[in-house]
């Protein structure tokens, strides 16, 4: 029986090795920024050894979900069958694909898309972009390459890719990373369906959010939200959720569900938004004030008590996430009047919770107001 261990010859392989002349290989180095020495993980003398070992990369989780402002890790592990009694020389890759870039299955496209978080080899690492200063390696054990995010933002949700990389063999997993929060309709000051795109992109970072992807406001829909308002999600689709089939939105005979109107133009076409707000580093609070204010007087009040006035986003996130409930009717920043309701109560509005809206009044009309700290 031959032996599995037995040196075979080394191949040149076009985008690492040339042949030069006499029949000789050379191994062209790649640079990335790190030294490598004898990559092939081989005897130094052009021969690659396989002795049947194979390189396994794991996560015992496909996905994570954590809180804005806080740290989350993301689970990746490596390990060899059969266990190797020295180390091996591996360099580990992070990178990351955005939520409204996804498109599942991964494609070749998609990954070409995805962009790098940190690279790590022995005990140097280096991270990249607005992850630079945020990330680190846990390795709490051998082989342990987890993915430590502080400070987390609303746009770091996405699929974070692990990549192990032991000579000319790789394997790799994914960790989808998901922030809790709150899917809100949102429409211009002006009216329905005002916002390209690209608008309510704005809008929604106005409010202190990020436009909604499709599986938030599938959660949402599943938790209840009903809109019969088309809005823009974060991949440049238009979306909106129906629990109640009803005529005018989808007609009677329609089951319940998202209704889609697919990938639109986004300079051409407008609808409204669907945004996604979570935590909030602060408190939001109703300002206690001996008489109503119009809006003017509202900003200068929450100014006066050291905030400022609060922003829809971080009204919802407070309802949603924190419990906030008050029945006083108040602006916030946008120039529209709310008040949040966690327990629903006789004149309070409708007989479930919510986030109550008055819309766009006159901003010479008085109320209280909503501030931020």
């Amino acid at each position: 029986m031959l032996s599995l261990l037995r040196p075979l010859l080394a191949v040149c392989w076009y985008t690492l090795l040339l042949l030069l002349p006499g029949g000789q290989c050379w191994i062209r180095r790649y640079n990335n920024g790190f030294h490598y020495q004898d990559i092939s993980n081989g005897n130094g003398n052009g021969e690659i050894y396989f002795n049947g070992i194979r390189l396994h990369v794991e996560s015992p989780l496909p996905s994570v979900s954590a809180s804005r402002g806080s740290s989350v890790t993301l689970p990746c592990h490596y390990h060899y069958e059969p266990e190797v009694a020295t180390p091996r020389r591996t360099r580990v890759k992070w990178s990351w694909l955005p939520s409204q870039t996804i498109a599942a299955p991964a494609s070749p496209e998609a990954l070409a898309r995805e962009t790098e978080v940190m690279v790590a080899m022995g005990n140097r690492q280096r991270s990249y972009g607005n992850f630079r200063g945020r990330v680190r390696l846990r390795r709490s054990a051998p082989g342990d390459m987890s993915l430590v995010i502080n400070e987390l933002q609303l746009n770091d949700t996405g699929r974070y890719r692990c990549e192990v990389i032991d000579g000319l063999e790789d394997e790799s997993v994914t960790v989808e990373l998901e922030l809790r929060g709150v899917v809100f309709p949102y429409h211009s000051p002006k009216g329905r369906y005002r916002f390209n795109f690209f608008g309510a992109q704005q809008a929604c970072q106005d409010q202190d959010a990020t436009l909604a992807t499709f599986e938030q406001l599938f959660t949402a829909w599943e938790e209840g939200l009903d809109w019969c308002n088309a809005g823009w999600l974060a991949d440049g689709t238009v979306h909106y959720p129906i629990t109640m089939p009803r005529d005018g939105c989808g007609g009677v005979d329609l089951a319940p569900g998202v209704r889609s109107y697919g990938q639109r133009h986004g300079f051409l076409h407008s609808y409204d938004a669907f945004c996604f707000s979570a935590s909030i580093k602060g408190s939001i609070y109703f300002l206690k004030h001996p008489t109503n204010l119009n809006f003017t007087e509202a900003v200068q009040a929450c100014a006066v008590d050291g905030s400022q006035i609060a922003k829809v986003g971080q009204l919802y996130a407070a309802w949603r996430l924190l419990g906030f409930d008050r029945c006083d009717a108040g602006w916030l920043a946008d120039g529209s009047v709310r008040y949040p309701i966690t327990k629903v109560r006789a004149n309070c509005g409708p007989p479930e919770p919510g986030v109550r809206s008055f819309g766009f009044p006159p901003m010479y009309l008085k109320f209280g107001v909503y501030c931020y700290r």
